[in-house]
């Protein structure tokens, strides 16, 4: 936590230098700064992982089309979204197979949100671990392919994902679906994918998931994990692709 701290004091110098050149050369009311990362923190639980531990990354803009004034603006926002925001900023026709939404509604006041829910997915890293989820603001639903994890691979080296392999923290059986009230359960420690009274909750956002992998051609809709071009199939479609090759009983051919 020191190093990251560190890290973090390093970044903010960093920018500083970026938008004191901005300053010197004039250009600061005509750039739009962008700073944000591509996913949490290395640290178990984080990175590589579909809790908003790992997908809640910092999106920090300033610039022009009113990105100024120091506000927090707590609606839920994707990557996705920064693209049709440069193109609206620029005033340029955005690509019609864009999916998100430009933010400056958000930065105007114009409206409160522009995301009644967000999609994640987490596919490969250092090892195979597919995931998919849906997020509103109240609840969180995420489908694993493999039901035991996090996995070790992917995860950074350090300390504390040494405690906690030794603890038994890698090998622990998940399950294939995972609902979390976040309302009640923002840190997402207790699954209520078989409460009765989120049943309800369960079944739309299934629907939900399903059509956004469907609109999305996902390749995991097989429910197979597949791996990269060039990559050697993984242990997952490996055990899958015998699974389908066993004959059914009483067939010999």
């Amino acid at each position: 936590m020191a190093s990251f701290k560190e890290g973090a004091r390093r970044l903010d110098l960093r920018i500083g230098h970026v938008l004191h050149a901005l300053d010197l050369s004039g250009q600061t009311e005509d750039t739009l700064v962008i700073v944000t990362t591509d996913h949490g923190i290395a640290w178990p639980g984080m990175k590589c992982n579909l809790s908003d531990h790992g997908i809640g990354v910092m999106l920090m803009m300033r610039g022009p089309g009113g990105f100024s004034g120091g506000r927090v603006i707590d609606a839920m926002v994707t990557h996705l979204d920064v693209f049709p925001t440069v193109c609206e900023l620029l005033q340029v026709n955005p690509p019609p197979w864009l999916q998100g939404k430009s933010l400056l509604s958000l930065m105007r006041g114009e409206v409160a949100t522009i995301h009644d829910e967000i999609f994640a997915e987490q596919g490969w890293h250092e090892q195979p671990e597919p995931q998919r989820a849906v997020r509103t603001t109240r609840h969180k639903y995420i489908r694993r392919l493999d039901p035991v994890g996090p996995k070790s691979a992917n995860c950074d080296e350090g300390p504390t994902k040494r405690l906690l392999q030794r603890a038994g923290y890698f090998d622990r059986p998940l399950g294939e679906e995972l609902l979390f009230d976040l309302q009640i359960d923002p840190l997402e420690a207790c699954n209520r994918v078989n409460d009765p009274a989120l049943s309800g909750v369960l079944t739309e956002f299934r629907a939900t998931l399903d059509g956004w992998m469907r609109r999305t051609e996902d390749p995991f809709l097989s429910g197979r994990a597949v791996s990269p071009p060039g990559i050697k199939p993984s242990r997952l479609e490996v055990a899958a692709i015998a699974k389908d090759a066993t004959p059914a009983k009483g067939n010999r051919s």
